[in-house]
């Protein structure tokens, strides 16, 4: 669809809704329909079902995803495999919906927030099991988040988010040795960290900066990293940046094209500790991190090393080819496309995953979502996603760089070997597979073997 053709048939303006930006660990999209991927440079693995069995918990593939995700979670105690079990019943049971599946997964947020019983002895709860039950609510949390802009309370939105920040909080503050956090400077606000240290003895440690994607919540950057770098004896540090956590669902903040400007400070930040051997800082991006992580990497050059998990050159190429046909050079015209034929097509669960795939890229888009109305200006939002392109910015990196892939990547699919081609430094690619069940974008049952073969390349690359 372009400015000269403006009237395109109803069947070709709701399937330029049927799209899911590949950005976080979280289900990018809803419905079946959105499972295409026609802009991709390369097919995914063919193959009738790639979560076959007990693998699929609902028979919607964006709410599976989710589901998996928290399912998979269990293996790093960032959930329960009986309480998902047990939601994913329970929202079947009442009809899967992003409303059933939003209060599910809140209601067991609030379950496990909530200060757990006096013990026997009269002292209360040991802090272990407050602080693990404080994990799961923050991933209960962040699972209802995803889909609450499709329920009738949009305008929740903030307040789940502040839920689960709580829980994570809670979570990071009763660890031994507590998590330090701090705020750094970027722009006219503060970056909040939660910096994670082995317990042991004081000593210079190889550290990972661990960036999330654009819906996934610090609960997923402990599954995805630091509870592998604890393990190891590293530093691990979790970061809200520009269209993340804090900055987005409270101060309201999208996502910037220039990632290096998030990074930088954070490494300044680090190499001010006694505690972090600063010629051993790495530099890992999960989901639509793949494409920020190596975005910062190519120009911040003390960095050891860089992990994209999975590479992604351009998330714009995340969505349908017909909608990205809509936004031309011609603001006013691509607007009035969009409001006039595509719009007014949409099915409300069409409407939802427009809301939540552009609220991380613009202000306007973000309170129109919250008010439960689809955004009015996709050109505004559309020029923050195509600028993430970094094509012809990979060629820069100077640190050695990991590149994931995964069988059926469903988001960016040849994207990550694309992006191994263009690389100019020490590099290798890495592809996960269904044998092992490390299938599908960020392998979401399979993260303790996904941290494994992160963790051992850095291993050897960051060998003194």
């Amino acid at each position: 669809m372009t400015a000269s053709t403006p009237h395109q048939p109803a069947s070709l303006t709701r399937r330029a809704a049927l799209t899911g930006l590949a950005a976080g660990a979280g289900a990018l999209a809803v419905g079946s329909t959105a499972r295409t991927a026609a802009a991709a440079p390369t097919a995914p693995s063919a193959a009738p079902d790639p979560t076959p069995g007990a693998m699929q918990l609902f028979a919607d593939p964006g709410f599976n995803f989710a589901g998996l995700l928290a399912l998979g979670a269990a293996g790093m105690r960032a959930s329960e495999v009986g309480e998902v079990l047990t939601a994913v019943n329970a929202i079947n049971a009442a009809g899967l919906s992003e409303q059933t599946y939003t209060d599910t997964f809140r209601s067991w947020g609030d379950q496990l927030s909530a200060p757990p019983a006096v013990g026997r002895d009269g002292r209360g709860t040991p802090s272990q099991t407050r602080r693990f039950r404080s994990l799961r609510a923050a991933q209960y949390y962040a699972q209802a988040l995803f889909y609450v802009l499709g329920t009738d309370q949009p305008g929740d939105e903030e307040a789940v988010y502040e839920a689960g920040r709580r829980a994570w909080d809670t979570f990071a503050r009763l660890g031994t040795p507590a998590a330090v956090t701090a705020r750094v400077p970027w722009g006219r606000t503060r970056l909040p960290l939660w910096f994670f240290r082995p317990d042991g003895p004081a000593e210079r440690r190889p550290t990972v900066i661990l960036t999330n994607g654009s819906d996934g919540q610090n609960v997923d950057m402990w599954t995805y990293g630091v509870s592998a770098a604890l393990d190891r004896g590293w530093n691990a540090l979790v970061y809200d940046g520009p269209g993340q956590g804090q900055l987005l669902f409270v101060e309201e903040i999208p996502f910037t094209t220039r990632w290096e400007t998030v990074v930088a400070p954070i490494v300044d930040w680090l190499l001010r500790r006694e505690d972090v051997d600063g010629r051993r800082i790495a530099l890992t991006g999960l989901s639509m991190g793949g494409n920020l992580a190596p975005r910062a990497a190519a120009f911040e050059h003390r960095l050891a090393a860089c992990v994209a998990m999975p590479g992604c050159l351009s998330p714009w190429l995340g969505f349908d080819e017909a909608l990205r046909d809509i936004v031309t050079p011609d603001k006013e015209e691509t607007n009035r496309v969009w409001n006039e034929d595509v719009v007014p097509e949409l099915t409300p669960q069409e409407a939802f995953t427009v809301k939540k795939r552009f609220e991380i890229f613009d202000r306007k888009a973000l309170r129109q979502a919250r008010q439960g109305k689809v955004l009015t200006d996709l050109w505004t939002p559309a020029q923050v996603a195509m600028g993430l392109d970094i094509t012809g910015i990979v060629g820069r990196i100077k640190a050695p760089t990991l590149v994931l892939d995964y069988d059926f990547e469903q988001f960016y699919p040849g994207q990550p070997r694309e992006m191994y081609d263009l690389l100019r430094t020490r590099r290798d690619y890495v592809k996960l597979t269904k044998a092992t069940g490390a299938q599908l974008h960020c392998s979401p049952m399979a993260p303790q073997q996904h941290c494994d073969v992160v963790f051992d390349w850095l291993a050897d690359v960051l060998r003194r």
